[in-house]
């Protein structure tokens, strides 16, 4: 599968953003911006001491997260490639494995190794990277907007009149793939 293939494949498999919704009610739905854990995925093949490795490294990682790895050439290879601060595991997993998949030399392609996400976590249809949610905490939202990019997990906030547009070239301008930047929360 091809960078190009697999990013229409994940703007395809990505879930539009619905309308935004308020800050009081994105505050319900975020986890604690401090610890993360981390699931092993069996289809990886580790063993129990890789599985282990894998787990301290992905745990010292923002959520959300995911780590993929080249089947055929182990964990210590130069595919291994973990994709983390974006806003949902979906959009990391398609990270990890364009990057990884770029990276590998054996044929096989790359597999999700282990996920990374909130201590806790629970799907709740919402959510935000490690670092959004650490902005939104220290942020008013009285009458403000985040935008964010699920390709990049690139955001950007605002306040005041035309919150929704400035949040929108903030996340815009804090990664330059970031083209999908959409209103998440606003008030």
């Amino acid at each position: 599968m091809t960078r190009f293939t697999l990013a229409l494949a994940l703007i395809a498999a990505t879930p539009a953003l619905a309308e935004p919704i308020s800050g009081k009610e994105a505050k319900k739905l975020l986890f604690a911006p401090v610890k993360a854990e981390v699931e092993i995925m069996p289809e990886a093949g580790l063993a129990a001491d890789q599985a282990e490795i894998l787990k301290t490294v992905g745990a010292g990682q923002p959520y959300y997260g995911a780590i993929a790895i080249a089947p055929d050439e182990g964990l210590m290879s130069e595919a291994t490639v973990a994709a983390a601060n974006f806003h949902d595991t979906t959009s990391a997993a398609a990270a990890a494995l364009a990057d990884c998949n770029g990276k590998k030399k054996t044929e096989s392609d790359c597999v999700i190794a282990a996920y990374i996400r909130p201590e806790g976590w629970q799907d709740v249809g919402f959510g935000l990277s490690s670092d959004a949610t650490t902005a939104f905490e220290k942020y008013n939202m009285r009458t403000g907007a985040l935008a964010v990019s699920a390709v990049t997990g690139a955001f950007g906030m605002a306040k005041g009149d035309g919150a929704a547009d400035e949040a929108l070239r903030d996340c815009a301008a804090m990664n330059e793939k970031a083209t999908d930047c959409a209103v998440a929360i606003q008030n």
